[in-house]
């Protein structure tokens, strides 16, 4: 009898490849011609980018230009009968297909060259290392290449996870320098509990527990301070005494809080939360939670840049757990980079949340720190730029190991063609 063919002669394996580089480079490794390298890294990966909103008019032009590049769209069926007036939209399209398609676009009637731009600017947002630093008022936070960890200090009584044991200044300012000797890229301080059910606080009590920590910190630490506030007179006072980022867990809503933003040179974080932190729990039915959250700092980050603060000085955060379902915080996480879409840095905060416990089974928020933990690498891994936690040396430790893994896996190709295309990607 004939023998048996071997059942892995070709040895058939699946890459478990992600960016361009990482494309390039097994490529190249296959002997390929370097011309031929650069032009098939182009090729290797469909990017589904969904839209919202497209004119009746537009959609049917836009799904004509995808199929004439070898791409293709999905929209409404009443685009065809005109029974609706517009439509959501995916386009699914290579790198190298949305290079043919973009310009042709732009020569379009019906808002298809505005449309063109955004799908530009976010499939480079997506794809592209961002920008390399946020400049606070007064110092800068680098931003690299595994996320930065910004360390909580809770000036609280009521902190779901730590209140009244750093309520006390000389407490606050001891725990703020042990999470920098850490590895703390920055400190974030709040005197006001934002837990679901919280009970408000005024401007004046939240100032009067902040300051003198503040000003005692401005003094000591090196690291950017970030004020966890959602009242722009509170915002004023801790810029003035030297913090250099606004956390504002209300997504810079109130108009005041933007002007206070803009008229210093302070950084601000965009939280998405419906209503407020007492009223935030009852308020969680979503059609579609990622879509409506992506709307929302979209929207956010439109007003802020007409009131005067640059995007350069704004990150985004998803606000896992503030008016969310354990199941919504879970499906918000494990889709974060599709937040770095927005062109900005993304700021996740898992830290000892309640929907950890959900998944974990974990009542006490202070053992959930190895969930936390992983919940930062996997951010770390969907190019999350910062990752809010109570927990800093797990998470710093656990995050350059990760960093060690991923620069094994982005070691770049040695042609010039292949890293041209790899680096060019649009």
């Amino acid at each position: 009898m004939p023998e048996a063919p071997a059942r892995h002669r070709f040895a058939a394996r699946v890459l478990d490849w992600g960016p361009p580089v990482e494309v390039a480079r097994e490529l190249e490794a296959t002997d390929s011609d370097p011309e031929g390298v650069g032009i098939m890294v182009r090729k290797a990966r469909i990017y589904p980018v969904r839209l919202e909103a497209v004119p009746l008019k537009a959609a049917p032009l836009l799904k004509q230009e995808l199929l004439a590049v070898g791409g293709d769209a999905a929209h409404a069926r009443g685009i065809a009968d005109h029974s609706v007036p517009s439509s959501s939209a995916v386009l699914l399209a290579t790198w190298g297909q949305y290079r043919h398609l973009l310009p042709k676009l732009r020569r379009q009637p019906f808002g298809l060259r505005q449309l063109a731009d955004e799908v530009d600017r976010a499939l480079r947002a997506y794809a592209g290392r961002g920008p390399s630093e946020v400049a606070g008022a007064h110092r800068t936070l680098p931003l690299g290449a595994r996320p930065r960890v910004l360390g909580v200090v809770n000036v609280t009584p009521d902190s779901f996870s730590d209140g009244g044991r750093s309520l006390e200044p000389a407490a606050a300012v001891a725990l703020a320098e042990r999470l920098v000797a850490e590895g703390a890229d920055a400190v974030d301080l709040g005197a006001e509990s934002t837990r679901p059910g919280a009970t408000p606080v005024p401007p004046e009590v939240e100032w009067r527990r902040l300051e003198p920590v503040l000003s005692t910190l401005v003094g000591r630490l090196r690291v950017p301070i970030s004020v966890d506030t959602r009242h722009a007179a509170v915002a004023r006072q801790a810029i003035d005494a030297g913090a250099d980022l606004v956390n504002d867990v209300e997504g810079l809503r109130d108009p005041a809080m933007r002007v206070a933003v803009a008229g210093s040179r302070a950084a601000a974080v965009v939280m998405h939360m419906r209503g407020t932190p007492a009223t935030m729990q009852t308020d969680t039915a979503y059609g579609d939670v990622r879509r409506e959250v992506y709307r929302f700092l979209a929207d956010a980050l439109d007003r802020a840049e007409q009131d005067g603060i640059p995007p350069s000085k704004l990150l985004v955060d998803p606000g896992l757990g503030f008016g969310k379902t354990a199941e919504q915080s879970v499906e918000l996480l494990a889709h974060v980079g599709e937040f770095r879409s927005l062109g900005v840095p993304v700021l996740v905060g898992a830290s000892r949340k309640s929907f950890l416990g959900w998944a974990t089974g974990e009542p006490e928020p202070t053992a959930r720190v190895d969930a936390g933990v992983a919940a930062a690498v996997y951010a770390a891994e969907h190019g999350v730029s910062v990752v809010r936690t109570h927990d800093v040396a797990p998470t710093v430790r656990a995050l350059r190991l990760w960093e060690r893994i991923e620069l094994a896996r982005r070691a770049s190709p040695s042609s010039s063609e292949g890293k041209a295309a790899a680096e060019a990607e649009l």
